[in-house]
């Protein structure tokens, strides 16, 4: 009987199956379990991210400013109004006559003297007219002559009747003529009497024809003078209304009609109205001093005074009409330009109006005894600059000596007692606390 076999490690009985969560782990056989790193790698980067924070670069949270233009002559401000700058002498010009208009002689911006033509309507008809009255003065002055004329033989006649009635006269006072013949010439002297006297009364009615019919010719003139628009003073041509073959008339309700054919304005009359409020009016008198800016020339500044102050307020707005003339009008100053108009409290000079550098004061901190302010530069940090400063200008303070600084660079407002020159800043958003 042969040996029994012994059973091979193959035979081995298998080991029980794991179970549950144990059972989805991969057997890896008899390899070691590996370590985890992950931990460790977590606690280097904390420990790096402390490290910076406590000895890395510190930044400082600040609010920013800019440096600013501003002007002497702001230490006088009393009050500021808006307005507009208009034409004190400003006139839509039209025509009295009513017709197509064939003629354009301006366009927007032409230059007229007083007198100078505008435009000209169709004339034809008044002309028609003119031309007929004219006529009727050369009957007149015809029928004048005939009338003197008549006037002339009247008084011949009367004459020759007069001294046939001396010569009777005498005759009968020597019995050589009869009563008869001296009555005969005494009717024929008062006949030549009358007719003179009717001589006299058609020539006077001839010239008050001929007076009556010059009358007509200038009335005619008159119309045709209406077809002629010509500037009524010295101005410049702000709006064209109408063109080569509108029809104007004197009133523009007719539909496909045209009123003012330009409207002018007098450039030397240029002025400022602005509106005061009603509780600062007091603050403002006649030829008081103000200082004008403008909207569209914003590097000048005009020096100016109230001119006068219209006696009533506009009760929606609450505001006093002020209206403010130029010291010194300029070229570039046109009407409807917006306006800001400065009250001050006393005239201002030519260096006043200068522009010089402002920050607001609360930009200004003191170091190591000097006045400085902290410049925020494009790599964010903040370099203090020595300043000094001068004049209170309303809400800014000039700066005497400005370190380099230009307009419009930024600014620490309110620096950190902490804060020091390099120090790395970051500029709070608007509106942040």
């Amino acid at each position: 009987m042969a040996d029994p076999v012994p059973p091979s490690p193959a035979a081995a009985p298998a080991s029980p199956a794991p179970t549950g969560l144990a059972g989805l782990k991969i057997q890896r056989g008899g390899a070691a379990p590996r370590r985890r790193r992950w931990p460790g790698v977590l606690a280097v980067v904390v420990a790096i991210a402390v490290a910076t924070g406590l000895f890395g670069p510190h930044t400082t949270e600040v609010q920013a400013t800019a440096v600013q233009t501003a002007y002497g002559s702001q230490q006088y401000n009393l009050l500021a109004a808006s307005g507009y700058v208009v034409a004190q002498r400003r006139a839509a010009v039209a025509s009295k006559a009513t017709g197509r208009l064939v003629e354009l002689a301006v366009r927007e911006g032409s230059v007229l003297k007083k007198g100078e033509l505008i435009a000209r309507l169709d004339a034809s008809d008044v002309l028609a007219s003119l031309s007929a009255t004219q006529a009727g003065v050369q009957q007149a002055e015809a029928a004048l002559r005939q009338a003197q004329a008549s006037q002339a033989q009247a008084q011949a006649q009367q004459a020759l009747a007069e001294d046939n009635l001396r010569r009777t006269e005498g005759l009968a006072a020597q019995n050589f003529v009869s009563p008869q013949a001296v009555e005969t010439a005494r009717t024929q002297a008062q006949a030549a009497q009358a007719a003179t006297a009717a001589a006299l009364a058609g020539v006077g009615t001839a010239r008050a024809s001929l007076a009556q019919a010059q009358a007509q010719v200038q009335v005619q003139q008159v119309n045709r003078d209406f077809t002629e628009i010509r500037a009524p003073f010295d101005c410049v041509v702000l709006v064209k209304n109408a063109n080569v073959g509108d029809l104007i008339t004197p009133f523009s309700n007719a539909s496909g009609t045209s009123g003012a054919v330009v409207t002018v304005a007098d450039m030397s009359t240029l002025e400022v109205e602005a509106d005061v409020s009603e509780s600062n009016v007091a603050q403002v008198k006649p030829d008081q001093p103000v200082e004008i800016t403008l909207d569209a020339i914003p590097g000048a500044r005009f020096r100016g005074s109230v001119s006068r102050i219209v006696p009533t307020v506009d009760r929606a707005k609450a505001t006093v009409m002020t209206k403010v003339r130029f010291e010194q009008l300029d070229p570039r100053i046109l009407p409807e330009m917006s306006a800001k108009v400065s009250f001050l409290s006393q005239a201002v000079s030519a260096a006043d109006q200068q522009p010089v550098l402002a920050v607001p004061p609360q930009a200004l901190a003191t170091r190591d005894g000097h006045e400085v302010v902290f410049r925020i530069g494009a790599d964010d940090k903040a370099s203090a600059v020595t300043v000094a400063k001068g004049r209170t200008l309303g809400d800014v303070v000039e700066l005497r000596q400005a370190g380099g600084l230009r307009a419009g660079d930024r600014l620490v407002l309110s620096p950190p007692e902490g804060l020091k020159d390099q120090a790395r800043v970051k500029v709070a958003a608007a509106g942040a606390k």
